[in-house]
């Protein structure tokens, strides 16, 4: 009985960890897309349907503002400017002065592969891929408009980078650096909107800010706006692992203080769209270890102080098939003679926990550990302690799987010693089988008196895999869902402890741990079993080629060290068994 459940839990696992896989790639990994249109190359203006907010449709590209527009000439020729460059510490990238929007963005400090040291691409619209930020101000007064096309800012120079940052000071008295890029655009009645993007030294998230400065002699109405646009390519940060291809979420997001994380695929942008109004919220596309994020920020009138605004969160397709996630603020009454100021932040780049919650509630959760949460969250504190006293990530699972198995070494002592017992007892359980022969109601009977004598618990071996199951799987997403582990190398040939052992080698180890600590276990009477329970390693082996290499590394040392347990529990149990009958233990 006991065999047959060992060999259930084991099936049941390779079966979990098997439809794991199946279920992670149908909900989150991005199938194959309608061809996407011809994007303009990064150096043009980004294309976009840009309809008067007074006739705005769901799917257009600007969002409908909700106040009536003001009839103004058409004028949508192209104007051709080139684009703003800016360079920090963590970002490379390019705004265009027609719009204002982020049309490429490099992350610096991640390489696009970890066979290549060119960056990683996060944003950026050419030929290949649309993925932008787009901002701006709509409605009665504002400047961006479907018969005006998207206004053209006048900026100071083409080039930024830390050389022309300020000191700064934060809320909390630190001294920091402020890299600022204004734009700047006068109308022809008076009005003067400074768009600035300010970027800090180390720091991920960027303020986009509107200054609205009314000369005119009439009052100034319009909304802020910022919203990402994404067209259906595959996510370029997904890893390929052979015969998997791995990936998690790809598609928008957004939060509010009620409703923490919520996942939109894009094909639900329309049949499901985002339609929510909240006050702290944020909208978000997600991709496997990255993500890119508008959260709204605050609206300050004249010379009060700034307050948070709520904000109205949607979701809707273009008219060319993209993807469009974003936000709108209220409508901002600016009085002749006044001036107003409108913010929010923008981030694009990994997806560090500690930074996301910090810019808002729930956009933490985009690294998205699934229904074991829980256990993965406690699971990555682990390893981030450990990597904060080794400073290497491979060492710190080794550490962190020492520490689990010390936590669950009370428990799973318990286990293996009624399994040595059984081990013990085998040869008197096989003299009882030849005894009873046909008899089974006998066998039966005896073997539970056996069993109470010697105070075995036959179940009680299932136990360390059924501690160990949940482990195992909260892991996986742990190094599928962590940028910190991403192209992380161990030693040697393991280079990336988020992909597979390209030599096959740990996997190989795995196996040969798996097949000595079932050799330590009571061995199944009947052949059949025997059979199977041989066959498990292999199993477990080849299915392990293809998962990350630190998650086998986890479970290589897991093994070890159950081993090692095991042993010292089995010798210890064949010791009193022959102090107490004076026999030879069993072998």
């Amino acid at each position: 009985m006991q065999q047959w459940a060992r060999i259930a839990i084991l099936g049941a696992m390779f079966v979990v960890a098997y439809l794991l896989i199946l279920a992670w790639q149908k909900d989150y990994g991005h199938a194959d897309s309608k061809p996407q249109q011809t994007a303009a190359v990064v150096s043009h203006e980004v294309s976009a349907d840009l309809p008067n907010s007074q006739t705005a449709a769901p799917s257009s590209d600007v969002p409908q503002a909700n106040i009536a527009a003001q009839q103004t000439a058409d004028a949508t020729a192209p104007v051709s400017q080139q684009l703003v460059s800016v360079k920090t510490d963590l970002y490379h990238l390019w705004i265009n002065p027609k719009g204002g929007d982020i049309v490429r963005v490099e992350l610096l400090n991640h390489d696009k592969n970890k066979d290549s040291d060119e960056p990683f691409v996060m944003l950026e619209s050419d030929a290949k891929r649309t993925y932008v930020a787009q901002s701006g101000l709509i409605g009665l007064n504002g400047p961006d408009s479907a018969r005006n096309g998207r206004p053209a800012y006048e900026v100071e120079k083409t080039a930024y980078s830390l050389a022309d940052a300020k000191p700064a000071q934060t809320k909390d008295g630190k001294a920091e650096k402020v890299l600022t890029v204004p734009m700047v655009l006068k109308t022809a009645d008076g009005v003067e909107i400074i768009k600035t993007f300010s970027f800090t030294q180390g720091a991920y998230p960027v303020v986009v800010s509107y200054k609205i400065v009314n000369r005119s002699g009439q009052n100034w109405q319009g909304q802020m706006f910022g919203q990402l646009k994404r067209d259906n390519s595959e996510d370029p940060g997904k890893s390929d692992q052979g015969i998997f291809t791995l990936g998690t979420f790809l598609g928008g997001a957004w939060g509010s203080p009620d409703e923490h994380y919520n996942k939109l695929k894009f094909a639900n942008f329309n049949e499901e769209k985002l339609n929510v109004e909240a006050k702290g919220g944020w909208v978000a596309m997600v991709q496997h270890y990255f993500v890119s994020a508008w959260i709204p920020g605050e609206l300050k009138l004249t010379q009060a102080d700034g307050q948070p605004f709520a904000a109205k969160l949607e979701s809707r397709k273009s008219n060319d098939d993209m993807n469009i996630i974003g936000f709108t603020s209220p409508t901002i009454n600016v009085p002749a003679g006044t001036a107003a100021e409108v913010d929010a932040t923008f981030y694009s780049g990994p997806k560090i926990q500690s930074e996301l919650k910090d810019l808002a509630v729930g956009l933490n959760q985009t690294v998205d550990y699934g229904w074991l949460w829980p256990i993965a969250k406690l699971l990555f504190l682990g390893l981030q302690f450990f990597h904060g006293l080794v400073g290497n990530w491979g060492w710190s699972i080794i550490l962190l799987t020492v520490l689990v198995k010390l936590i669950l070494w009370p428990l799973s002592s318990k286990s293996y010693r009624s399994m040595a017992k059984m081990r013990v007892i085998a040869p008197e359980m096989q003299r009882m089988k030849e005894e009873f022969g046909e008899d089974r109601m006998r066998f039966s009977q005896e073997m539970m008196a056996l069993y109470k004598r010697e105070q075995v618990n036959p179940l009680s071996g299932c136990l360390p895999l059924l501690l160990q199951m949940p482990i195992f799987l909260a892991l996986y997403w742990v190094l599928m869902e962590s940028v910190e582990l991403r192209h992380a190398p161990w030693l040697g040939w393991i280079q990336d402890l988020s992909a597979m052992d390209p030599w096959f080698i740990l996997p190989l180890l795995m196996g040969a741990t798996m097949f000595i600590q079932q050799s330590l276990n009571p061995q199944p009477a009947d052949p059949m079993q025997a059979k199977v329970f041989k066959v498990m390693p292999i199993i477990f082996t080849v299915f392990m080629l293809f998962f990350p290499a630190g998650l086998v590394l986890y479970w290589i040392c897991n093994n070890s060290i159950t081993i090692l347990q095991q042993t010292l529990i089995n010798k210890s149990v064949a010791k009193d068994r022959e102090k107490r009958d004076g026999a030879t233990p069993a072998n």
